[in-house]
C-alpha cells in the first residue's frame, strides 16, 4: 500500500483516505499505547487545524476532479460567463430603453453593473481556459494509464 500512495507535507494524517483513493478496501486501525510527554512543548494548535482542513480539501478536490479538471473549472467558468453575458445584455437593453425615451445623458460605462458583468465574463473565460489546459495536461501525463495490478493471471 505504501508504494501506491504519495505522502508529502503533513499528509500523514490522511493515509487511510489516500489508501482508499488508491483502491484499497480493507483499511483498519491499530491500537497503540501512547506515552506521556516528558520533554519539550506541544506544537498542536489552531494552525494545525487550519492546515489539516486545507490539506483535506485539496485531497478531496484532487480525488474528485484530478483526472477531469474541466468538470469543475469549465462548469464554473461557463456559469460565470453566461451570468456576465446576461448582465451585459440587461445593461444594453436599459441603455436602449433610455435612448428610446430621449434620455441621452448617461453612458453604459457609467454603470457599475457593466464592469461587474465584464469582470465576470473575463473570469469565466479564464476559468474555462484553465480547465481546458488542466484537461490537456492531465491527458498528457505519463501516469495517466498506469494502473495498479493486484494479480497477473
Amino acid at each position: 500500500m505504501v508504494k501506491n500512495i504519495e505522502v508529502y507535507g503533513e499528509m500523514h494524517r490522511y493515509i487511510p483516505y489516500l489508501a482508499k483513493n488508491a483502491g484499497f478496501e480493507k483499511i483498519g486501525e491499530k491500537v497503540v499505547h501512547h506515552q506521556a510527554r516528558k520533554y519539550g512543548k506541544t506544537k498542536f494548535g489552531l494552525n494545525r487545524f487550519v492546515n489539516g482542513y486545507l490539506d483535506l480539501l485539496s485531497l478531496w478536490f484532487l480525488s474528485s476532479f484530478g483526472q477531469q479538471p474541466m468538470h469543475v473549472f469549465g462548469f464554473i467558468g461557463s456559469l460565470m460567463f453566461i451570468i456576465g453575458f446576461i448582465a451585459v445584455i440587461v445593461v444594453g437593453v436599459l441603455k436602449i430603453i433610455a435612448l428610446s425615451k430621449g434620455v441621452y445623458g448617461f453612458l453604459i460605462t457609467d454603470s457599475p453593473y457593466f464592469y461587474i458583468a465584464l469582470t465576470m465574463m473575463l473570469l469565466g473565460t479564464q476559468l474555462f481556459v484553465a480547465g481546458f489546459l488542466g484537461e490537456m495536461i492531465s491527458r498528457n501525463s505519463e501516469e495517466r494509464n498506469k494502473y495498479q495490478v493486484e494479480k497477473e493471471v
